[in-house]
């Protein structure tokens, strides 16, 4: 790879301009572990290494971009949830983070269960083994074939969205002679303190039944109605990428006053809650995320502690933790390509990938870290903005971060905690093809979901 230096960009010392950023580590070459998955390191070259393989011979062999899935930290996540947990609530791993067949089958063998929101996401969960009975169908407008797929497969509940819904997984379920296992998904009008455009719990939204004006009471009334339907609880998910737990207190109380509602308006109390997910992880060094055992104990005192104020028993609680599972145990490793110094601004660092594979950035103002990954560096830091190679000036994978002054085209650089949301919403602008999933064990590399070719981009588009 090349070492060739170029023109210097701005230093940490210079003015700096109004950014996304924070002051640069004290030394670029240490790697926050708070960011990166377990097992990564940097050996005596300054090279990073991953599952005990270094990012060097990773880019070899499978190329950039490309995801690096730790799979070590991933089944470990998915055992601090299940266990902090317990037997006593459900864990369910929200697919639309990541999910592949491999992803399914580790899941499974962890003993953890599966939300899915697609009839895609529900054949890959299907196609992989995870036993019906414990995948959970959501979606806020599901089709009639997709109900009707998941309701002859037998998936464990299936989350309604609307009344509409009500109604035709209903006579779906009749139709097919079965009983449908359902909850109802209620907005509780709670504002979570997070980006507009993954905050669902607000009433001015697509997802659920809202609470205010009774029409969430009004949904569970014709739920309870039908022949077809098995209600078993209330559903509820306030947002994304939160730390803070009082949104969830006020999320439980209301949905425990309509469970009390319901108990002394029919005479039944529904045996289950769903708390959805939502909980943040690092992508910074500045973000402090909760563990899995402090969230856990959270909960379930909030929902205790409200039913028994409101004279219930306490139900059995489920939560839908996706990006807190997969989230940190990613990152993507990227070439660098053009470098442009702009004086008295920064340092603008293309390379091989960008809003393709990783959009959450342009769409949600997403801060992520980045480092040089590929040999240590002792240059002084330099502001930069990283970016892609698509023809959009929004086209940015990190906005701002310090970076060694030395980066040259040829280096490798990765940006950690890129598990959740980035190949789920990968896409082919400028027929980009997407990177590959790369998992990581004891040593070990395989391809788990492979990149895509020319061959694959042509092969969809059948005109002449």
């Amino acid at each position: 790879m090349s070492r060739s230096a170029h023109p210097a960009g701005p230093r940490h010392a210079d003015v700096l301009p109004e950014g996304h950023y924070t002051a640069p580590a004290a030394d670029l070459n240490v790697l926050d572990e708070k960011v990166w998955s377990r097992t990564v390191r940097r050996n005596e070259d300054g090279v990073a290494t991953v599952a005990g393989i270094e990012v060097t011979r990773l880019a070899e062999e499978f190329g950039t971009p490309a995801y690096i899935l730790d799979e070590t930290d991933f089944r470990a996540r998915c055992r601090a949830w299940s266990g902090a947990f317990g037997t006593d609530a459900d864990v369910f791993y929200a697919g639309k983070a990541f999910l592949s067949r491999a992803v399914v089958r580790w899941l499974a063998e962890e003993g953890l269960n599966l939300d899915v929101c697609s009839g895609g996401e529900l054949a890959t969960a299907l196609a992989a083994g995870m036993p019906a009975e414990r995948i959970a169908f959501h979606g806020n407008n599901k089709s009639l074939g997709e109900i009707e797929r998941a309701v002859s497969a037998g998936v464990g509940r299936i989350v309604l969205d609307s009344f509409q819904e009500i109604v035709r997984v209903a006579h779906v379920a009749q139709r097919l002679g079965t009983r449908q296992r359902v909850q109802i998904r209620v907005t509780v009008g709670v504002e979570a303190h997070t980006h507009e455009f993954i905050a669902t719990a607000h009433e001015d939204q697509k997802f659920g039944i809202a609470l205010a004006d009774g029409q969430a009471a009004e949904a569970v009334r014709r739920a309870l109605t039908l022949d077809g339907l098995e209600l078993t609880g209330i559903h509820s998910h306030i947002g994304s990428q939160i730390f803070d737990m009082a949104g969830f207190e006020v999320s439980a109380r209301r949905v425990v006053q309509l469970l009390a509602q319901v108990r002394d308006e029919h005479g039944v109390e529904l045996p289950e809650i769903d708390l959805g997910g939502g909980l943040g992880i690092a992508y910074t060094s500045e973000d402090d995320p909760r563990e899995p055992h402090d969230i856990a104990k959270a909960l379930s005192d909030i929902v205790t502690r409200e039913c028994e104020s409101a004279g219930l028993r306490t139900p059995r609680i489920s939560v839908e933790p996706g990006r807190a599972i997969v989230g940190p145990t990613a990152f993507t490793l990227y070439e660098v390509g053009t470098i442009k110094p702009l004086e008295g601004l920064r340092t603008y660092v293309s390379v091989d990938g960008g809003m393709s594979d990783n959009i959450r950035t342009a769409l949600y103002d997403a801060e992520y870290s980045v480092a040089l990954v590929s040999r240590r560096s002792d240059a002084e830091p330099m502001l930069t903005r990283v970016v892609g190679k698509h023809c959009e000036s929004g086209d940015i994978v990190v906005r701002d971060a310090f970076l060694p002054a030395d980066l040259a085209p040829g280096d490798l650089i990765a940006v950690p905690a890129t598990g959740a949301y980035c190949r789920s919403m990968a896409s082919n602008y400028n027929h980009a093809l997407r990177p590959p999933v790369v998992a990581v064990k004891d040593g070990g590399a395989r391809v788990i979901v492979r990149r895509e070719t020319e061959e694959d981009l042509l092969r969809l588009d059948v005109g002449e």
